[in-house]
C-alpha cells in the first residue's frame, strides 16, 4: 500500500480532529486511529503546526519552499562568482 501525503491545511485540519476526539475522552492513540495517521505523525505535526490555522499553515508551507529555492540561488551565485574570481586571477 502506497504511503499517504498529506499536505500541511490536511495536517491542521487532522490535528483539529484529534484534539476534538481527545477532548471527548479518547486517548491519542484511538484519536489518530479514527484519524488515520500514525501517533508518530501527530506528534511531528503537533510540533510542526501546533497553534497554527489553516492560512497559516499554507504561508508557513509556502515561505518553506521560497527560503529553499533562494538558498540554492544564494549557493549556484556563490559558486559562479567564485569560478569567476578563479579565472581572472588564472588560477584554472
Amino acid at each position: 500500500m502506497p504511503k499517504k501525503r498529506n499536505n500541511a491545511e490536511q495536517a491542521v485540519t487532522k490535528l483539529r480532529q484529534i484534539d476534538v476526539l481527545v477532548a471527548q475522552g479518547r486517548t491519542v492513540a484511538q484519536a489518530c486511529k479514527e484519524a488515520e495517521i500514525s501517533e508518530q505523525s501527530y506528534y511531528r505535526w503537533r510540533k510542526e503546526y501546533g497553534g497554527l490555522d489553516i492560512e497559516q499553515a499554507k504561508r508557513f508551507k509556502e515561505l518553506e519552499r521560497e527560503n529553499a529555492r533562494l538558498k540554492r540561488l544564494v549557493a549556484d551565485l556563490s559558486l559562479e562568482k567564485q569560478i569567476l574570481k578563479d579565472v581572472a586571477e588564472g588560477n584554472l
